[in-house]
């Protein structure tokens, strides 16, 4: 058996000398064919081309550039935000200031004590330093009471500064659908709580936001927000909103009528604000309604309940539900502290059992609709804290649920078309708003 394997190989290295003879013969066509193509297209040179003489050249690069501000010194920006557990030196260490003479001054100057008194938590505090740790600059901008606090290093030394504070104003769109309350989808789409007053107050005459909304409702907002150097210091005004139920649909735009005053319109022009609006308060809920007959909760008999009761946390906002003048804010028997403000024509309105009137109101002064003219109490014949409020015709006491209450009066014909043409941009923006709505339900 052996042998035969044996000439079996034997027998075949001439057949494999054969194929390689073959694949090398195959390569040199190869060859001939692939330079006759490169032949076509250029012709070689018949030497080699001499190598150039390239002299060396050796420059001097400058420097890279370093940031130079105030006086040609070396600054450093940085920027940091204000901890429950910083005082002002360790805020300015992690701002990376090492400078004495600034908490010197700090203490010491008058503007620049108002400062320190507004660095609370959350504030974001701008430093520019030098390289040796000394301040160049501190920047503070108080959103509360639109300020902008600066302290600089000038020739003469440390100066303070308490300017205006000039904002950025930019548009943001909000939307959300009602799963238990109209105020927990406001928390869940980051409305801010100054927004939600706004909306609360705009539609105020049209829906009670504490009972009249159900789950599967929804809304969407055009607002504005204040921004300083990028950051988001604060809201502005709505600037169209539309609030969706079963039964009905609302929108407003805001229209600026001239003289920096205006106000909320629907979409054919009619004004949204009514006169009165439906309640004085917010983030509350109705207790006990307007009644000829009710038990007393602390006099335990029957008698006349004048009025409509909101329950709600002492020291809750109580709003002003129409333009008009304080007829009077004193203690007045089981009303406990009471406001009674007089609107137009035989109207007025009367505010029970609060804890506090708010600052300002006495006697004579006017307000207007929404307005905080008082806080949620317990003064007087009252058994917990709440709100009593009383709507009024000639005096005497009516239920405000069931009135039809007045409209304000609508845009004349110039104004009218120039709020249509304005309504457009608004009326897209508040669509996309919605479309995002949609999309997070699908």
């Amino acid at each position: 058996m052996d042998h035969v394997k044996r000439r079996i190989l034997t027998h075949s290295l001439p057949a494999i000398d054969r194929l390689r003879r073959h694949r090398w013969a195959a390569l040199a066509v190869s060859a001939v064919s692939l330079l006759s193509m490169v032949a076509a297209f250029a012709i070689a040179p018949s030497a080699k081309p001499p190598v150039a003489d390239l002299p060396m050249v050796v420059e001097a690069l400058p420097a890279p550039a370093t940031r130079v501000l105030d006086g040609g010194s070396e600054a450093f920006l940085r920027e940091e935000r204000m901890l429950r557990s910083d005082t002002v030196a360790s805020l300015l260490n992690r701002l990376g200031i090492s400078d004495r003479q600034v908490l010197h001054f700090l203490r010491n100057d008058r503007t620049a004590r108002k400062l320190v008194h507004e660095l609370r938590p959350g504030i974001t505090v701008s430093a520019r330093s030098g390289a040796a740790g000394e301040l160049l600059a501190l920047h503070v901008a108080v959103p509360a009471s639109k300020r902008l606090l600066l302290i600089e290093r000038r020739a003469q030394g440390l100066v303070a500064l308490d300017t205006e504070l000039q904002f950025d104003v930019q548009h943001r769109i909000a939307s959300s659908e009602i799963r238990s309350s109209f105020f927990a989808a406001s928390d869940a789409a980051d409305v801010p709580d100054a927004i939600t007053r706004q909306l609360v107050e705009i539609f105020g005459s049209e829906i009670d936001f504490h009972r009249g909304l159900r789950r599967g409702d929804s809304f969407s907002l055009v607002y504005e927000t204040l921004a300083h150097r990028g950051q988001t210091l604060g809201s502005g005004r709505i600037l169209a909103a539309t609030v969706t139920t079963r039964q009905k649909t609302l929108q407003a735009f805001w229209f600026d009528t001239g003289a920096h005053e205006g106000a909320y319109y629907t979409a054919d022009g009619r004004s949204v604000r009514n006169t009165f609006l439906l309640t004085p308060i917010e983030f509350s809920r109705l207790t006990s309604g307007f009644s000829d007959a009710r038990m007393h909760p602390i006099l335990q008999t029957l008698r006349a309940h004048k009025g409509v009761d909101y329950a709600a946390p002492v020291g809750t906002r109580v709003f002003a539900v129409a333009d008009g003048v304080v007829d009077s804010a004193d203690y007045q028997g089981g009303y406990g502290k009471l406001i009674v403000l007089r609107h137009q024509g035989a109207y007025s309105t009367a505010y029970g059992h609060l804890n506090d009137f708010a600052a300002g109101i006495r006697k004579g002064v006017r307000v207007q609709q929404g307005d905080t003219i008082g806080y949620v109490g317990q003064t007087g014949l009252a058994s917990g804290p709440h709100l009593h409020y009383e709507f009024r015709v000639n005096d005497e006491q009516v239920d405000p649920q069931a009135l039809a209450l007045p409209t304000a009066t609508p845009l004349d014909g110039v104004q009218r078309a120039r709020f249509m043409a304005s309504r457009l941009a608004l009326q897209a923006q508040l669509e996309l708003a919605g479309q995002i709505t949609l999309a997070t339900i699908e």
